[in-house]
């Protein structure tokens, strides 16, 4: 898997790539088709919030799939873990729809959806 992060509003450490390099990567666990990623982090300011805002996005690219994700959350670290989690629910449903989708095909060939 390929990941690209860029920062918007914030300087980009060697941490913090290490730190979101290592949650993507984790992803593989759910997910083992994942082709790229691409992860934007950074801050926003909201004239009617106190404090900044901050934000995580990340789109995956799978097969067949683009699966966007973006968090807002009041600390950098906490949005990057929220999008991690919300990842990989939606990988898992990508993943359970392929499983599906093999099993009728594997019914097809094998004769069991025929008509009684």
């Amino acid at each position: 898997m390929t990941i690209q992060i860029q920062g918007t509003g914030i300087k980009l450490t060697d941490a913090l790539k290490q730190y979101v390099t290592e949650k993507i990567e984790s992803l593989d666990k759910f997910f083992d088709h994942i082709i790229t990623a691409d992860v934007d982090i950074g801050v926003r300011n909201y004239h009617h919030k106190k404090g900044d805002i901050y934000y995580a996005e990340v789109n995956l690219s799978v097969p067949g799939n683009l699966v966007r994700v973006e968090k807002d959350a009041d600390d950098l670290y906490k949005a990057i873990d929220i999008v991690k989690d919300h990842l990989k629910v939606e990988l898992e449903k990508i993943k359970g729809k392929m499983l599906d989708k093999d099993r009728e095909t594997l019914h097809d060939v094998k004769g069991y959806n025929a008509e009684m």
